[in-house]
Order: C-alpha cells, then structure tokens, then sequence
C-alpha cells in the first residue's frame, strides 16, 4: 500500500528537521511515540515501538512492536547472546527480521523508538535508520540521552531538532507532534 504523495509532502514540510525525543529513563518517550501513532492515520505512519516485558513486577527483559502488529523478545535475561547489555542477552537476529522490514515500510512518517545501545548492536538496523534519515521521510524517533556511535551521530545532525520528555510534558507532545502535519489525511 503507498502513502498518498500529498500526505508525505505534508509531513515533510511539516516536520523538517526530524524530531528526537530524549530524556531519562521512565520519563514517557515510548508513550509520546505510542500515543502520536494512535492519533494519525494508522496507513501513514510506520515504526516500532519497545517495551519492558515483566514478570511478577520484575523487568526481565525488552519486546519490540512493530506499528504493523508484529513483536520479538529485543532482549531478555535468559537470552545467552553475545550481545549484552546489563544483564541482558540481546537478540540481534530476532529484531532485525521484525524491525527492518517495518523501517523500509512506505509511510508518511516513521517511529522509531528507540535509537539506544540494544538497538545499535545491530549493524544493519543503523544502516537502516542513516538511510532513512537521509531520506525525504520525516521521523520521530527517541534517542538514548548519552552514547557513541548512531545515538551520538544522530543528535550532531544538522536536519534535527532535540525535545527533552519530562513527565511534565509528556502527555502533551503527541498532541502537538500530531499537529505539526496538520490536518490529517
């Protein structure tokens, strides 16, 4: 299915520079990129989205969901991978198979959620995501608040602009990213 070409130049004008949410942990960015999916057409936007998996009240890993409907385990404690964050196993291979159709998927707008070290151990998911930045599809994606390589590079971009979550306004920026398209399709 393609995105009406209309529809893609609105968001172009609109969101240029590509916006970057970053804040600290448990601040609301995976909200602000749930919430401003919910609130557009669902045929114009592409992305995912990560989240805490947990087991009586314990964090025990991370699932990523793509805006299409799919899901993986992005990483967990019983994953014996050689990729580890904390005491996280990162499955590579597992997230690359969900998410990088997802990040080629036509779109007016992509979410990404997140640009952070679990996703970057994944060379082909960075090339992926400086691909698409370069391209003429505006982004929202959140970025870890420190790091090297993709989420340092990100943030250096001329064609970016960084907003600070808060749990203060959290609850209004998917209202206002949304409204930057204008009227929706």
């Amino acid at each position: 299915m393609s995105v009406p070409r209309l529809a893609a130049r609105r968001w172009h004008l609109a969101l240029q520079p590509h916006i970057l949410l970053t804040g600290r942990p448990g601040c609301g960015k995976t909200t602000v990129i749930r919430r401003l999916a919910e609130l557009l057409p669902k045929q114009s936007v592409a992305g995912f989205y990560t989240d805490e998996i947990r087991v009586a009240g314990q964090r025990e890993g991370f699932r990523a969901t793509t805006l299409a409907g799919g899901s993986c385990v992005l990483a967990h404690i019983q994953h014996r991978g050689r990729q580890r964050v904390g005491r996280y196993g990162v499955d590579v291979a597992a997230f690359e198979q969900l998410v990088l159709p997802e990040l080629t998927r036509p779109c007016a707008l992509l979410l990404i959620d997140e640009v952070g070290k679990m996703e970057c151990f994944s060379a082909r998911f960075v090339d992926a995501v400086q691909r698409r930045l370069d391209s003429d599809i505006p982004i929202v994606a959140t970025v870890a608040i420190s790091g090297t390589g993709l989420i340092a590079e990100v943030k250096r971009r001329a064609d970016v602009e960084i907003w600070d979550v808060t749990m203060e306004n959290r609850d209004e920026l998917p209202r206002r990213l949304a409204a930057r398209s204008g009227p929706t399709p």
